[in-house]
């Protein structure tokens, strides 16, 4: 299944355990400031803003919350001016690995990415030499869903999804960006665990070593555990073998 990788598994996993530290709730805001600072405050018209809002509001983050960031990044609350970060490289078994920093510090973030990187098995790249791998891609998870599989379907593919894969009641779409917004209208009432537009690798690399496997995901921790990492991205894929062994 392309740009469904068991990666993904692992990170809808992670970001449960994430929510429960209370880490989730500061990236979000995060996110809203720094779609605010770049489009403005008004979700209506800027886009970016009001896909990130929709992202805080599924992982529960409080309506006070999403108002401050907004006010933050328009100006209205005094706030450090966040920057938007890109730092490239590989893993473990030349895995692919990009990270999505946002910092008001870019000097402290490069040090960090670099110092975890490089004690890790990593290795820091120029700018680009992963990118390319990568594409933007509107994702929207349900479980659940019990109306009818085919004709859900249908309306997906019809509202523009690109791939709609299927776990028993459970349905993950993936569209284009320009797409994600009226696939999401498909859903209607429908519970939706997950809808954001992320970054999707266009070609998996399978990890069959479980030593390796365990290496990548320690790294990959390891870097959204600081401050200023928002998002980890790689074009990992496990093998089952490695699957059981984390």
């Amino acid at each position: 299944m392309s740009g469904h990788s068991k990666w993904a598994n692992i990170k809808h996993k992670k970001a449960a355990a994430d929510s429960k530290k209370g880490k989730v709730f500061t990236r979000m805001a995060k996110l809203i400031t720094v779609a605010a600072q770049q489009g403005g405050g008004d979700p209506d018209t800027n886009p970016t803003l009001r896909v990130a809002i929709q992202k805080a509001k599924s992982a529960g983050v409080p309506n006070d919350n999403i108002e401050r960031a907004v006010k933050k990044g328009t100006g209205e609350l005094k706030g450090d001016r966040l920057e938007e970060v890109i730092y490239e490289g590989y893993g473990p078994e030349g895995v692919a690995i990009l990270i999505l920093a946002l910092t008001d510090n870019t000097n402290r973030s490069l040090t960090n990415v670099r110092t975890i990187m490089t004690k890790n098995h990593g290795n820091l790249g120029g700018s680009g030499c992963v990118a390319w791998m990568f594409e933007r891609k509107g994702i929207i998870e349900a479980d659940k869903v019990t109306i009818d599989h085919d004709a859900f379907e249908l309306e997906l593919i019809d509202a523009g999804a690109d791939d709609v894969f299927w776990e028993g009641a459970a349905v993950r779409v993936q569209t284009s960006p320009e797409a994600f917004e009226q696939c999401l209208k498909v859903f209607n009432n429908l519970p939706v665990q997950k809808s954001e537009i992320s970054l999707v690798p266009q070609e998996e690399k399978e990890v069959n070593d479980v030593q390796k496997g365990k290496e990548i995901v320690h790294l990959i921790e390891l870097l959204e555990d600081d401050e200023d990492v928002d998002e980890v991205f790689t074009n990992a894929s496990f093998s089952e073998s490695v699957l059981k062994s984390l």
